[in-house]
Parts: C-alpha cells; sequence; structure tokens
C-alpha cells in the first residue's frame, strides 16, 4: 500500500467528517430553536412603547405599563419605552404602530384624526373645565368605548384613556389680552378642533409634531405654541420663552393605542394581561399627573417664567368665541356629530354636584 497515497486520503477524508458534523450540530441546534419558539410558555414578546414626552403624564404612564405588563406577563413580554420621539416625531410614532413596526403608543388622540375624524372629540374647546372633570370624562363607559374602537380597521387596538392636563399657550412676547393673540402664529395640535378655535381668536394656526415646536419657537418660525405645562417644563421651554397664558382650553387626552396583529399574535393569558395593566394604570395615573401638573407649574415660576391670567372677563369673552366650534365643526359629519354628542353626554356627567 502507498502510506503517501493513504495519508493524502485521511487529510482529506477528516475535514470533509468534522463538517458534516458540524452540520448536524448546526441542524439541531437550529432546530431545537425553532422547536421552543413554538412553544407559548417560552416565547419573549417585544413590546416597544412610544411617547412625544418626557418627565410628563404620558412618558410616566408608560413606564408604569412596562413595568406591570414586565411583572405580570412573568417576563414573556418584555416592554421598553421609548420616550422624547425618539422613535420619530408624532406622525411616524402612529405609522409605526398602525403597521406593527411599534408595539403601542400613548399619545394624544388628536393626532389620530387622519385614521378617524373622531379621534379630535375630546379636544372640543370648552368640553371640560378641570383635571377632575376630564378624569371622569375618560373612565365614562361611553366615552370609553368610543374612543377605544377607534381604528379598529386601520391596524389599531385601543387599551386606555386618560387625561394629562389643560392646555396653555407659550408664547415670545407676553399674551395678556385677547387682543395680543391677532395675527399670531400659533402651533396647534392636529386637529379641526384646535384649528378653527385659534382661527375665531384671530390666530395662525400651524399643526406641528411636539419635537419640532421647541427648535421652531427659538428659530422665530412660530409666535407660540400651544401644550400643557408638563410638556413646557419637562422639556426646558423655558430656555425659549418665559411666558405662558393660562387659557386652559382645550384639554390634553392621551389615548394608549397598541398594533392590532401584534395584540393578535398574542396567547389569550397575555392579551388579558395587556388589556388589564393598561387600562389599570390609565386609572392609576391620575393622582401623579395632578402632581406633575403642579410641580411643572412650580418649576416654570422657579427658572424665571411668568404664568399669565386673562382678565377674567376676557376669558369668559375666549370661551364664549369658542365654544360653538365643536358643535359647528361636527355638524358636516353626522358620525363625527354622533361621537361628539356622546363625549359631550359624558362631559355634562362628569360636572361635580354643584357645577351641574
Amino acid at each position: 500500500m502507498d502510506l503517501g497515497k493513504l495519508r493524502s486520503t485521511k487529510r482529506t477524508v477528516l475535514p470533509y467528517a468534522a463538517c458534516f458534523a458540524s452540520a448536524a450540530l448546526l441542524f439541531a441546534l437550529i432546530a431545537g430553536a425553532a422547536e421552543a419558539q413554538t412553544k407559548p410558555q417560552g416565547e419573549t414578546y417585544i413590546m416597544k412603547i412610544t411617547t412625544p414626552t418626557i418627565n410628563a403624564a404620558p412618558d410616566t404612564y408608560a413606564r408604569n405599563l412596562a413595568a406591570a405588563v414586565n411583572k405580570d406577563s412573568g417576563g414573556r413580554i418584555a416592554a421598553e419605552v421609548f420616550p422624547a420621539s425618539q422613535l420619530g416625531s408624532i406622525p411616524r410614532q402612529i405609522e409605526g404602530t398602525q403597521f406593527g413596526a411599534i408595539q403601542c403608543a400613548v399619545i394624544p388622540p388628536d393626532f389620530f384624526v387622519g385614521i378617524d375624524p373622531r379621534f379630535q372629540v375630546l379636544a372640543a374647546p370648552g368640553l371640560i373645565s378641570s383635571m377632575a372633570q376630564g378624569q371622569r370624562v375618560a373612565a365614562d363607559p361611553a366615552a370609553l368605548k368610543l374612543m377605544l374602537s377607534l381604528g379598529a380597521d386601520k391596524g389599531l387596538r385601543g387599551v386606555g384613556l386618560f387625561m394629562a392636563e389643560q392646555s396653555e399657550i407659550i408664547s415670545k412676547m407676553p399674551l395678556r389680552h385677547l387682543a395680543d393673540f391677532k395675527g399670531k402664529k400659533l402651533r396647534v395640535f392636529a386637529s379641526d378642533f384646535q384649528t378653527v378655535a385659534m382661527e375665531r381668536l384671530g390666530v395662525t394656526p400651524v399643526a406641528m409634531s411636539l419635537g419640532d415646536v421647541l427648535p421652531a419657537l427659538q428659530q422665530g418660525a412660530i409666535d407660540g405654541a400651544v401644550a400643557g405645562m408638563q410638556v413646557f417644563t419637562g422639556m426646558h421651554f423655558f430656555d425659549a420663552s418665559k411666558y405662558i397664558t393660562m387659557t386652559h382650553q382645550p384639554a390634553i387626552f392621551l389615548i394608549v393605542e397598541v398594533n392590532r396583529k401584534w395584540y393578535d399574535s398574542l396567547p389569550p393569558d397575555l392579551q388579558k394581561v395587556v388589556s388589564r395593566d393598561a387600562a389599570e394604570q390609565a386609572v392609576a395615573i391620575n393622582p401623579q399627573a395632578d402632581a406633575i401638573v403642579k410641580a411643572a407649574v412650580e418649576g416654570w415660576q422657579a427658572h424665571g417664567g411668568e404664568l399669565i391670567n386673562l382678565p377674567a372677563n376676557e376669558q369668559n369673552e375666549m370661551l364664549k368665541t369658542i365654544a360653538s366650534v365643536g358643535a359647528d365643526i361636527s355638524a358636516k359629519n353626522p358620525t363625527l356629530a354622533t361621537a361628539y354628542e356622546t363625549v359631550t353626554a359624558a362631559a355634562q356627567r362628569a360636572l361635580g354636584p354643584a357645577t351641574q
């Protein structure tokens, strides 16, 4: 026998044998991993939660929800919060949630108006006059059923609703009287209810995502913006302006939307966890939201900011001017009109005994 040839054969065969062994091991590992993924108890479901704010009620709620879901799912849902528009502008956050790149969004419903115009009904001027009333409206069965049902045919599933705060107006120059509003260019939420209300006050409204507001204010692209105290203080708007006019209109609600396909892919027990925790945290956030607003007011003043109240007669005049906006706009759309009637009835039920 040719020993040289034998040695050459061994050198050729052994590497191939090693390759086959490696391939078999790799196949076994892949098959094992695939088998593990088909086991409901062993699968982890990613839940990215997005919100446009930082140091405010929306991102506080998002962190509370993430902690509850992580705990109650036993780690089978891995929830993580992305505040301050880390996953894109508000329109991109909504699209991401609608089409599945993001699993959950905590955003004012007004911004979903492109999906369904009824999303804006809670932003009707004059609808809500206090935090307590708004919190009761968010828990009203009829209003809650309406708002959470919207977007069901557009890839969304509503799982929570709560009130964050009332709107105020920050401005480069102080707005001390209604006459000061005229001719100003102010950022508003993406809602006809806000746009028309501002137009009636002589303002040029500009719908803008929250992430764009501070630079626009700093650069002079806008004269001011409608938002809440939590946002103004939490996102350091005092670096751009020191003046906030306390109009208290309209109310700012937050809706919690999850991607419908993602929700439907969850095992039934995890669907219950998401629905239950989202609803429970929407109630539990109320005292926190109150505290955040109070701290934001104090924080604004601590940074040298001024809070301006319109004279009482002018505040009343403003409310009269914008009070019919909701009815006027909804009258043009029967479906929107029905939704508006639902929330106005809820708002009436939510009034305290002394104000009914």
